[in-house]
């Protein structure tokens, strides 16, 4: 673990055009729906990537074989809201249950169909200073495409019946 240094957080920030509730259960509920199956921690080709809905819940990739992969664990459950989730994922990008990085999404309702999303990737540091600087260099690349993929999915007509 790195003493003294810290290492700048992500911030990243969209707008989503639906309400709280929909956005916070497309984030959450929805995730295998709008996160890419190729970017995965486990091993195997990935079949789904769910977030178990509760406080103590795992971010978890399925893989085609069944294998459960966590890359997360929710510390902080407050829908529609917030959630945290304790990221657990090294710097080569593999599962690791010692890794603690942070993860914590607010929802803001600005109207009845318009929805803040605040994503606050943070405490690189925990990681040590190289592995902490590698991590903070990716998911600041990666976020912004994969909360654009969120967007889209959140704002997506509803099937018709």
């Amino acid at each position: 673990m790195s003493e003294g240094a810290v290492i700048a957080p992500v911030r990243k920030l969209v707008h989503v055009r639906a309400p709280i509730d929909h956005a916070f259960d497309v984030f959450t509920r929805g995730l295998t729906r709008w996160w890419p199956h190729t970017h995965g921690v486990g091993r195997k080709p990935i079949e789904k990537v769910l977030l178990e809905p509760k406080l103590g819940g795992h971010w978890l990739e399925i893989a085609e074989d069944g294998t459960a992969t966590t890359v997360a664990t929710i510390t902080l459950w407050e829908p529609p809201r917030r959630f945290v989730m304790l990221w657990q994922v090294d710097a080569q990008w593999r599962p690791d249950a010692a890794m603690r990085s942070e993860v914590d999404v607010q929802f803001v309702a600005e109207g009845p169909d318009v929805t803040r999303v605040e994503l606050l990737h943070h405490k690189f540091e925990t990681m040590g200073s190289e592995a902490g600087a590698s991590m903070r260099r990716d998911v600041d690349g990666g976020w912004p495409g994969l909360l654009q993929r969120f967007v889209a999915e959140a704002e997506r007509p509803p099937a018709s019946s």
